[in-house]
């Protein structure tokens, strides 16, 4: 029986023990953690890796969706919280589901038949890059954007920090550009150099440039340059 790492995030105990009642019913979702706010879920979800959470979204000093833009990876989430003014929000940011409290065990259950069938084709692909169209949670500032990976076309490295750009607007999220690259797709995103990855779908021309280097033009206007070593590299990745 396939299982799935489950963490329970909410600031009530009674809550966290009523998703963990009506858990008991489906064995294949083992919890491995709960927390009452946000930094303390923040370490055990940066321990246990799980799959999904049960997240309450009204909390404390710092959201559920406050939770979402501090992560590392981002686990699929289903909210669980009181307050139904939340739910066009988090539908916008892709959760899987959103639960209002208290629970009702036929509303629980396909929302448990949904994430079983999400979490199973996850397992099945077996792989920690992030799919072109996976949406990613960005939260800058009072701003909040969940956007498919398909449209970030510019990514560049700024101190701790790197900026993301997506249709005609950009954002900062604290990480490192050698994380995203990780996660990325490598038959899309390119790094051309030290601190700018390109989403090579939107190249409109290449040119050579001074000292074996590529001046590379973007359908967005950006014009960049790759370095010499990461130049070598675009020729024998981009060719037959």
């Amino acid at each position: 029986m396939k299982t799935f790492k489950t963490i329970i995030i909410d600031d009530e105990r009674l809550a966290r023990e009523e998703v963990k009642r009506a858990l008991k019913n489906y064995p294949e979702f083992d919890i491995v953690g709960e927390a009452n706010n946000v930094d303390s879920a923040i370490i055990i979800i940066e321990k246990e890796q799980p799959d999904i959470l049960f997240l309450d979204i009204h909390m404390p000093e710092k959201s559920g969706f406050d939770l979402l833009e501090e992560l590392t990876t981002v686990p699929e989430v289903v909210f669980t919280t009181a307050y139904d003014q939340y739910a066009v929000k988090a539908f916008e940011m892709n959760a899987l589901d959103y639960l209002v409290k208290p629970l009702r065990n036929e509303r629980f259950s396909k929302t448990i038949e949904k994430v079983k069938l999400e979490l199973t084709k996850k397992k099945e692909l077996n792989t920690d890059v992030l799919p072109m169209n996976r949406k990613i949670f960005i939260k800058d500032g009072e701003k909040c954007f969940f956007i498919p990976l398909s449209e970030i076309y510019f990514i560049e490295s700024i101190g701790n920090y790197v900026r993301l750009y997506f249709g005609d607007k950009k954002a900062m999220i604290k990480r490192s550009l050698k994380l995203l690259e990780e996660k990325l797709d490598a038959t899309v995103f390119f790094r051309i150099n030290r601190s700018q990855i390109i989403n090579t779908h939107f190249i409109k021309e290449i040119h050579p440039y001074f000292n074996n280097k590529l001046q590379i033009k973007l359908i967005t206007g950006e014009t960049l340059e790759a370095s010499s070593r990461q130049s070598v590299k675009f020729k024998n990745w981009n060719s037959l």
